[in-house]
């Protein structure tokens, strides 16, 4: 894709409120929403921070949250997320540090099966989008690494929720890390940013998952494309995007007009 460095403007007008469309099983959003830089350009100046996620679901279908990264929710946060956005938004949590930075994916089936327990609230009423592993940078191709965590059975149990693979090192992007997601029906994350672009291998047969990361978000013609081709994924998957998070609110803006242009174009266009 072509290199577009403008960001939209943060002074751009905010959409209006409204409950969004499901479309499907397709989710759109960014990684968070707690930034009172996206005022005005996101969220009105009249929302208050308290009501952020209220209104960020009322522009987007699914977030991605990163707080898990460092610190799992509590079931009263979790509650309260649920009570403040529609029973068609879902949420997409990142994996623990301690499971992918600290242990690096070894004798961690304690640090998951405590993950996956700890969102229970979500699970119970059928809101949780996918689990994002997110490798560093300096992980290698680990194969048998990655076969034994998979094999994990708090993974492999049939109530499992769906699981996606960020991975940062180009030895990861090869036929034998695709084959081994694909025997356990894991996703290979299709991420893309100005350093390293993830080749668009759907290993995963229920989902998949896109994280949009490029500097200075992405062109009308681009919003445009990305919807025609993830409408496309969507008849086949659950589809999840999310947008780069930042202090601007570019992410978010584009994810809005990703909706837009997917429930504007015409069906059968692609």
């Amino acid at each position: 894709m072509p290199r577009v460095p403008k960001p939209l403007p943060p002074t751009a007008t905010p959409p209006a409120p409204s409950t969004p469309t499901a479309l499907g099983n397709l989710f759109a959003g960014t990684s968070g929403w707690a930034y009172p830089t996206w005022k005005p350009g996101f969220y009105p100046s009249t929302v208050p921070q308290k009501k952020f996620l209220e209104y960020y679901a009322s522009q987007l279908t699914s977030v991605e949250v990163n707080y898990t990264f460092r610190t799992l929710p509590t079931t009263k946060m979790l509650e309260d997320w649920l009570a403040a956005t529609p029973a068609s938004f879902r949420f997409s949590f990142k994996a623990p540090q301690r499971i992918t930075h600290f242990k690096r994916l070894r004798e961690c089936e304690a640090d998951v099966a405590q993950f996956i327990e700890a969102l229970a609230p979500v699970r119970a009423v059928n809101r949780l989008g996918l689990l994002l592993f997110q490798l560093p940078p300096n992980y290698k191709a680990d194969p048998e690494r990655l076969a034994s965590f998979l094999a994990l059975p708090t993974l492999r149990a049939a109530t499992a929720p769906p699981i996606a693979f960020e991975f940062r090192h180009e030895s990861c992007f090869t036929e034998e890390t695709y084959a081994i997601l694909r025997e356990h029906n894991a996703a290979l994350c299709i991420a893309e940013s100005d350093d390293l672009t993830t080749p668009e291998v759907h290993t995963a047969t229920t989902h998949t998952c896109f994280r949009l990361r490029r500097n200075g978000g992405y062109t009308p013609s681009e919003i445009a494309a990305f919807a025609k081709r993830f409408r496309l994924l969507a008849q086949q998957r659950d589809t999840y995007i999310y947008f780069k998070h930042e202090d601007e609110p570019t992410g978010a803006l584009n994810a809005a007009s990703l909706l837009t242009a997917l429930r504007t174009q015409p069906a059968g266009k692609e």
